[in-house]
């Protein structure tokens, strides 16, 4: 369950812009804030069942756009070219110094 909140969150830090107002506050409440089903429809005035299908419709949304655009594995695929450029350092004390930190910075612009 948890690898699966990690996987919506970041699918949501990339596009979560995409989806409508609606579908990202209760993303937001579901995932973030970690409310339940009850809370939310409550606090929204809504029906269970319809905050279920909302982010049911959500989740389903980020995962196709994930599928067409890919920005998850890429962002999986950088992350794991960095870890072994860090690796493949090692040997190199000098080398590493200057690059780490700039691998840092190439890791935070996503």
């Amino acid at each position: 369950m948890l690898e699966k909140t990690t996987e919506l969150n970041l699918l949501y830090d990339f596009y979560g812009s995409l989806l409508t107002e609606k579908q990202r506050t209760l993303l937001e409440l579901y995932y973030l804030e970690d409310w339940s089903l009850g809370e939310i429809a409550e606090y929204q005035k809504i029906s269970r069942q319809a905050v279920f299908e909302v982010i049911k419709r959500a989740q389903g949304i980020l995962h196709d756009f994930e599928a067409k655009l890919g920005l998850l594995r890429k962002y999986y695929e950088r992350q794991k070219l960095a870890e072994q450029l860090l690796q493949q350092l090692e040997s190199y004390p000098e080398a590493k110094k200057v690059a780490e930190p700039l691998v840092a910075k190439w890791l935070e612009i996503d």
